[in-house]
């Protein structure tokens, strides 16, 4: 064997050394955070947010000329022929319908406004991220007593590289970020119920890529 041989030899156990104790390092980083909270308390009654991006449906009572759908722009407002440029993004429908019937009262004797979402996004920072090793990774809409179950059958599960029992959730707790680890391969292969865990608008899943 020559120099050039035992060199490569020598760096290339280095390599696998390196790649082992990088491994290591994530797994006892992962199993050192608490697990994800079993009991968490929600609000007594959960009430939709409207976001950039949602459609809206006004209805205004006899006065069909005043009733379409509209889409929630970029800057979370929308116009209607006597409303225009009105705040929608951070409003429940019903606080959206009272709005309206204030600014519409102006031109129509007792307006009677109802607003239906069509069709949901919801506001960013109460929407759920799925990054990293699932099916399809993407951005959910948070629904009322969403677990982590429901999570993973909306992005197709985890893929065949995935480290599930290092998948952590990023959340924010009085104002402070905290992760949380989850095993994801015990509840999506082995069916461990437990591992079921309740997910809060604005978490983040992270799904690590499996080193081995």
């Amino acid at each position: 064997m020559n120099i050039n041989q035992r060199l490569r030899q020598f760096f290339g156990s280095f390599k696998v050394m390196g790649l082992a104790l990088c491994g290591l390092a994530l797994v006892a980083c992962s199993t050192t955070r608490p697990p994800a909270p079993t009991n968490i308390t929600e609000p007594d009654h959960y009430h939709y947010i409207i976001g950039p991006g949602d459609t809206v449906k006004i209805m205004v009572w006899h006065n069909k000329e005043l009733s379409e759908g509209l889409p929630v722009r970029p800057d979370g407002k929308i116009s209607t022929p006597l409303a225009e440029d009105m705040q929608a993004a951070g409003k429940t429908p019903t606080q959206l319908a009272r709005d309206l019937e204030v600014t519409l009262a102006k031109y129509i004797q007792s307006p009677v406004v109802t607003v239906i979402v069509e069709k949901f996004v919801g506001p960013y920072n109460q929407q759920i991220r799925v990054i990293g090793q699932a099916t399809k990774p993407q951005t959910l809409q948070y629904n009322e007593h969403m677990t982590l179950m429901d999570v993973m059958i909306a992005v197709g599960g985890i893929t065949d590289f995935a480290a599930g029992n290092r998948a952590t959730i990023l959340r924010t707790v009085n104002g402070k970020q905290e992760q949380f680890r989850v095993k994801l391969q015990n509840l999506m292969r082995d069916g461990d119920i437990s591992a079921n865990v309740p997910m809060l608008p604005g978490d983040v899943l992270i799904i690590p890529e499996s080193f081995f």
